[in-house]
């Protein structure tokens, strides 16, 4: 039966086939130059086309227009928690000719909805606005041309969900790199200004935030003070003021310097004379040229420790830095142990 079905199939192709193949051969182009009233008759038939395609399109018609939805101005201090339908399918009457004119448009201007004004008068259920589009017939209307009349907009309902927001202040941790042509360092820690941001989000989310970095940055070479402007990273759905913050990198050109520091003897029992050999010790130090004549030994604080000598019993006690400036760089101390000798009263 399958291969009897077939075949007729394509009998009756080949029978179609063939009649066109007759047609053409009987109408062609020469026939309809010589014959008049061929010519007159396709005249006619294009004449009554167009009138009839033109008294149809001065019609009015009902049909259904896709249209998209733009949602702006939430209301007080919230943010649109969810996404709300991106397309209202409204219900329209109108003339033929305009009609077409929407339905060969590529794309419309979106019909933009107040959040304050559409959700004013609604109930809502912690936050959950259920609206009905037939309420919102005026505000779709007066957005779309006034040759179209609206009679429905679907969906029924329109959800929206609003979240209050929150801010709060947190910290900013810079996160960058950096790296200096030789003989020059940093002359204090690298900040930030201002060293806190306020964000501003869903409690939600805030609730798990407690500082902010900025984005990743690496400075080469650096052989002079720089400043430079970095942004702050944050999630998605929040804001940050400011958006950027100074980053002061305070580089400058470092010089050695020397100095003699006495030893200091800690947790020394009061009857226990103890004399230390050198009771002087050496220190060298990289500092910055700003800082160079105000460091002197003052600065610093050496000393042994008493209770080494009573655990270890050791020949040698190590020179410890009790004190020294946070400006310096490549501390050195020489010698770096010292002898000593107990005399009991």
């Amino acid at each position: 039966m399958r291969v009897q079905y077939i075949s007729l199939i394509l009998l009756h192709s080949f029978g179609m086939k063939k009649k066109l193949l007759d047609i053409s051969k009987n109408i062609s182009l020469e026939r309809l130059k010589n014959d008049q009233q061929v010519v007159a008759f396709l005249v006619c038939l294009f004449i009554a086309t167009v009138l009839w395609f033109l008294n149809a399109l001065g019609k009015d018609y009902t049909t259904t227009i896709s249209y998209p939805v733009k949602y702006v101005n939430p209301p007080g201090n919230h943010f649109l928690a969810n996404e709300p339908v991106s397309k209202f399918d409204l219900k329209v009457e109108a003339h033929g000719f305009t009609l077409l004119r929407y339905k060969l448009s590529l794309s419309f201007s979106p019909i933009v909805l107040n959040l304050s004004a559409i959700t004013r008068n609604e109930k809502t259920e912690a936050g959950v606005y259920s609206i009905p589009t037939e309420n919102l017939l005026r505000r779709v209307s007066d957005q779309v041309s006034k040759e179209i009349s609206i009679t429905e907009i679907r969906p029924e309902y329109l959800t929206v969900v609003l979240d209050s927001l929150v801010s709060k202040k947190v910290p900013v941790t810079l996160h960058i790199k950096t790296d200096y042509k030789p003989q020059f360092y940093l002359r204090e820690p690298v900040s930030a200004k201002p060293d806190s941001v306020k964000i501003t989000g869903p409690a939600t989310i805030l609730d798990t935030i407690y500082s902010l970095k900025t984005k990743s940055r690496t400075f080469e070479k650096l052989d002079a003070p720089a400043e430079k402007y970095v942004e702050i990273l944050h999630p998605e759905r929040t804001t940050v003021s400011p958006e950027k913050v100074m980053v002061k990198i305070p580089v400058e050109r470092f010089t050695e310097k020397e100095l003699k520091l006495p030893v200091e003897i800690r947790n020394k029992p009061d009857n226990i004379n103890i004399k230390l050999f050198p009771s002087e010790i050496k220190v060298s130090f990289l500092v910055g040229l700003s800082e160079f004549e105000n460091i002197t030994a003052s600065s610093f604080k050496m000393y042994v420790d008493y209770q080494t000598i009573a655990k270890n019993q050791t020949e040698e006690l190590e020179v410890k830095t009790g004190t020294q400036p946070s400006f310096i760089q490549m501390l050195k101390v020489s010698p770096a142990t010292v002898e000593y000798l107990i005399e009991t009263e």
